[in-house]
């Protein structure tokens, strides 16, 4: 058994032995952290955005009262009315003389046009594209990619989630197309370290360090009660942190676990760890969507869902507007909120950031958005699910080798 399996079955015993939280004992946290290499971070204010065209206002105003840096993230740009409304923040930030900087994905933006980034850089605004084409690579430069969506605004305010910069991200039930998606705000000292995390994603991938990063950071002042972790993976790693986390975060709860994911690919490690929590008496529902804009990913999806029905877990299939947000909440007190996807390509292959805020008036925010999602949601049955067609069992089967690629 590898040394990750043992501490997750160590978690599982010790939790069936008292059955309250764990998330505050420090026997736990010490083991949480080592796995993960999370950053825990008290003293922070936190504020959820369960919408992303709340979201993305929200930043872009943000971004408006910056006053020395503003830091940017994004796995996709679109050049669309929300980009262009981005863009004129920033170059109108540049104007004033904040440093702005820009991080984007080159796969996720391959269909954004050169002149966007080009407009920004003649604003002054400094663009880096991540893991552009490298003949020196070969074909693996393909298969890396920066996941992440972030912004930190003079390293006090961040916002992070699983928001793109596009239309369809900001779009109601009623809206065809568009993508059900959200984020969340923190202000405090936790800022300051995804600031960090952003300065060390900009020098690896090759990108000017300006001078100012280089002087002592100043400290941040408490703006709130939450505490706050800070989960980053990637494939310089060599193990999934993000797997980790969330493993760990299903063997530390009591009560509950809430989770609303689009794609729901987990491996069989994950699906483990939620069968021991249903196991020891743990509620666990799980929302996931209805209809994809990546139906290969559901499709293979859907081929886990017999094991966990069969032992209790609660499945549902969010209906409307397309499921893109990313949560996991435990015993309504513990909420995982960021980029990864309970998928292999996010464990493995991306670069990505969670966030894990430990407060319950949070948690209890996160939970009745939670049942929001829910009210929209159609139950799976077990003996519906069974009566699937042979034809979707095949496809099932046939396409589970690929599972690992997606």
């Amino acid at each position: 058994m590898a040394r990750g399996d043992v501490i997750i079955e160590f978690m599982s015993l010790l939790r069936r032995k008292r059955k309250r939280s764990l998330f505050r004992a420090p026997r736990f946290l010490g083991h949480f952290r080592r796995n993960t290499s999370a950053v825990s971070i008290p003293g922070n204010g936190v504020e959820l955005f369960g919408e992303g065209e709340r979201f993305i206002p929200a930043m872009i105003r943000a971004c408006g009262k910056a006053a020395e840096e503003i830091c940017l993230e994004f796995y996709i740009i679109r050049d669309d009315a929300i980009g262009r409304h981005l863009a004129e923040a920033l170059l109108s930030a540049a104007r004033r003389g904040v440093r702005v900087y820009l991080i984007y994905d080159y796969v996720g933006c391959f269909d954004t046009s050169s002149s966007y980034f080009r407009n920004l850089e003649q604003g002054s605004v400094k663009c880096l594209p991540f893991n552009p084409p490298s003949i020196r690579r070969g074909i693996g430069w393909f298969d890396k990619r920066d996941h992440r969506k972030m912004a930190v605004i003079d390293g006090k305010s961040a916002f992070v989630g699983g928001v793109n910069i596009g239309r369809e991200y900001v779009g109601l039930d009623i809206s065809p197309g568009h993508l059900r998606d959200l984020g969340m705000r923190i202000d405090g000292p936790a800022a300051g370290e995804l600031a960090l995390l952003f300065r060390s994603n900009w020098e690896g991938e090759g990108g000017t360090v300006p001078p100012e990063w280089r002087e002592r950071r100043r400290p941040i002042d408490p703006a709130g009660d939450a505490e706050v972790l800070i989960v980053n993976g990637g494939p310089h790693h060599n193990r999934s942190l993000i797997r980790s986390a969330f493993r760990m975060a299903i063997a530390g709860a009591a009560d509950s676990i809430k989770v609303l994911n689009p794609y729901f690919v987990p491996g069989p490690r994950v699906i483990r760890s939620l069968l021991r929590a249903a196991g020891r008496g743990v509620r666990v529902q799980l929302i996931l969507p209805a209809k994809s804009d990546m139906p290969l990913v559901r499709l293979v999806g859907r081929s886990y869902y017999s094991p966990l029905l069969k032992n209790g877990i609660e499945i549902f299939e969010r209906e409307g507007t397309i499921l893109h947000a990313k949560v996991m909440l435990i015993d309504d007190a513990w909420a995982v909120i960021g980029s990864a996807n309970l998928d292999q390509r996010s464990f493995h292959r991306n670069f990505e950031v969670n966030v894990i805020v430990d407060s319950p008036g949070f948690g209890r925010q996160v939970a009745e958005m939670f049942d929001g999602d829910l009210a929209r949601s159609r139950r799976i049955i077990i003996e519906e699910h069974e009566r699937r067609g042979l034809l979707v069992r095949l496809l099932e089967r046939f396409c589970a080798p690929v599972s690992w690629f997606l």
